[in-house]
């Protein structure tokens, strides 16, 4: 290929991305979030109607059959019970006071089984092996505390199964449905306390401070012992097998020396675990049994190169719906037929996006000044995967105790698309990589944590890939923190700014917590900062109170019934860049809470980010 065709080629790929509609990327898939049913004839889904995810059932030889006519919000989630009836979870406006829903696919009926204005259900074991009973947690008796009810889905009535003492945050039953777990808090230090049989007293297990993780997960088949995600004695979390009885632990099932190992499948018609899963720089997984080896082996073998996961089965084990996707895709869906090895496509997530047209997702890692390694991911415009100089934007995740992940992100493609590059990154703090990174977090909010993204741009310059002039920063909730706290302690970095419900001041953002955060309270204090004793590091690492620093242009996000950083957090920095004189857009959205999850907002939001960053990157 000679240079003039090889550049024509490359502008061609180019303008394909940029072509590609902004709500491509952000609209509502078709059909997503398949389940098949316990029987494993229906097939379940969600799709919009109205502009809203509602849920449609599929049967063999019938019409698909939308169940539910909800109107105001996309439905949070949901799940079968029984072949006839399903559960869904809803909240109002964002507020995350979740209420669950059931529909009746013979009579059509919808009932509301947590009718309790401002309460937030939890479910604390769906009982996929009783079709009209599950658990769920209430704070109805008080909004700081969860009790638990059995719900009848016939009748529905609540039965108290178990009262909360007061300091009781997490709930644990066995294979039966029994809860014989309860973890406590003292706001730093928790307590597993165990009952042997229901109606028996707890008793104590063991106290460990916060620090240490150790995180029931499921119990043994015989229901004596259980199975945790334990970080005791270990820098990085592993799978271990506890005896109660005993009061230790009494083997280690998996480990791994580079990241946490913190989840593990189970097998009830087999009655055996089936795999650990973890996440390098992609999601692997280890399977114990030759069944589930097997399995995942013949799924693989059909999308080499791609993610594959079980996202649901029947209770036979025999048909699942599997998903298979990649970073410049999110898949298609199958429901696949083991006994024949048979995969029959259920659909493409969004069909209207092409994978070649996709830029690649590539982990990357660099030093901190201080020598931690941070691992991240870049994306590079397609077609200009070697280009030097690039608009970048800069965009920290959200938590800050989360982690950015492998895989289709439409943001970052979205961006990509427009020419300019996006650099994400795990800075300290970020889970998955042990004890130690997280620790390395405590009380650095604005600190050491800021410095690793900061220290991302510096590597990111020095490789050639960002111009310097020519870099912005994006985050949504800590990211949004990230984001004001970048353009207060380095505003010589940012070119512009967009924070999406991000915190501003430490201060005000402590005291308006939900209800149900505040039995961390305490923790908060020692990972974040005491409002008292650190008040002065507090001060200096709150935006709010450093609006006098900002030279960026800034656009503000805000949910006006976000429950978990107020309105009030990006009123304090748009109020202070206004006294100043400084002009600075801000959408806030009334009936959403912590993100824009109606399809009409999240639309508006990224029109309003495209044309922000195209002012100031192009």
């Amino acid at each position: 290929m000679t240079l003039t065709l090889l550049a024509a080629s490359l502008l061609a790929g180019s303008a394909a991305a940029a072509d590609i509609p902004l709500k491509d990327f952000f609209r509502n898939p078709e059909q997503s979030n398949f389940t098949v049913s316990p029987d494993g004839k229906s097939v379940a889904f969600l799709s919009p109607w109205e502009s809203r995810r509602n849920i449609v059932v599929r049967r063999p030889g019938k019409p698909d059959q939308r169940v539910t006519a909800v109107k105001d919000r996309d439905l949070a989630g949901y799940f079968w019970k029984g072949n006839n009836q399903l559960v869904y979870v809803k909240d109002s406006g964002g507020d995350e006071n979740f209420h669950l829903f059931s529909v009746d696919l013979k009579t059509g009926k919808t009932r509301d089984l947590t009718p309790f204005p401002g309460v937030r259900a939890e479910i604390v074991d769906g009982l996929v092996d009783q079709d009209n009973q599950l658990l769920v947690s209430l704070n109805k008796r008080n909004r700081e505390i969860f009790d638990v009810y059995r719900v009848d889905l016939k009748t529905g009535k609540l039965t108290l199964e178990a009262e909360n003492p007061g300091k009781v945050t997490g709930w644990g039953t066995d294979h039966k449905g029994n809860i014989r777990i309860a973890i406590e808090t003292d706001g730093v230090n928790n307590t597993v306390r165990y009952r042997d049989k229901p109606g028996e007293p707890f008793r104590k297990l063991l106290t460990t401070d916060f620090r240490d993780s150790f995180a029931p997960l499921l119990f043994t088949p015989d229901n004596q012992r259980f199975y945790a995600a334990s970080n005791l004695g270990r820098d990085k979390s592993a799978i271990v097998e506890y005896d109660p009885k005993a009061n230790k632990e009494v083997k280690e099932i998996y480990a791994r020396n580079d990241v946490d190992v913190s989840e593990l499948g189970y097998s009830r018609k087999r009655k055996t675990i089936t795999c650990a899963s973890f996440e390098t720089d992609k999601l692997g997984r280890e399977c114990f049994d030759p069944a589930s080896r097997e399995l995942y082996a013949k799924l693989q073998a059909h999308f080499p190169g791609d993610l594959v996961e079980i996202q649901s089965g029947n209770r036979n084990e025999d048909r699942f719906v599997v998903a298979a996707w990649n970073d410049k895709t999110q898949g298609k869906r199958y429901l696949y037929d083991q006994k024949h090895d048979k995969l029959t496509l259920l659909a493409a997530i969004t069909p209207w996006l092409h994978e070649d047209q996709m830029a690649s997702i590539k982990p990357i890692q660099y030093q901190s000044r201080d020598g931690l390694t941070i691992h991240g991911y870049l994306t590079l415009p397609k077609g200009k995967e070697d280009a030097k100089n690039l608009p970048v934007i800069v965009n920290p995740h959200g938590g800050p105790w989360a982690r950015d992940s492998w895989g289709f992100n439409p943001e970052a493609q979205f961006f990509a698309s427009r020419g300019w590059a996006v650099l994400q990154m795990n800075f300290r703090g970020s889970t998955g990589y042990g004890r130690q990174f997280w620790e390395a977090s405590f009380k650095e909010w604005g600190g050491k944590m800021q410095d690793d993204v900061s220290d991302g741009v510096d590597w990111l310059v020095k490789q050639g890939v960002a111009d310097p002039k020519k870099v912005c920063i994006y985050g949504g909730s800590y990211g949004g923190y990230a984001t004001l706290s970048g353009i207060t302690k380095t505003p010589e970095l940012y070119r512009c700014a967009v924070d999406y419900v991000g915190v501003s001041n430490l201060f005000t953002f402590m005291k308006t917590i939900p209800p149900y955060w505040k039995p961390y309270l305490d923790m908060t204090y020692q990972m974040v900062g005491d409002p008292v004793k650190d008040k002065e590091m507090m001060e200096a690492r709150s935006p709010a109170l450093h609006v006098d620093r900002i030279q960026a242009p800034l656009l503000v996000l805000q949910g006006a019934k976000d429950p978990r950083v107020n309105i009030n957090e990006s009123n304090q920095i748009v109020e202070g860049l206004k006294k100043r004189g400084v002009d600075v857009e801000y959408i806030v959205k009334d009936n959403e809470g912590h993100g824009f999850h109606n399809e009409e907002n999240r639309l508006a939001a990224y029109g309003a980010m495209e044309q922000f960053f195209k002012k100031h990157l192009d």
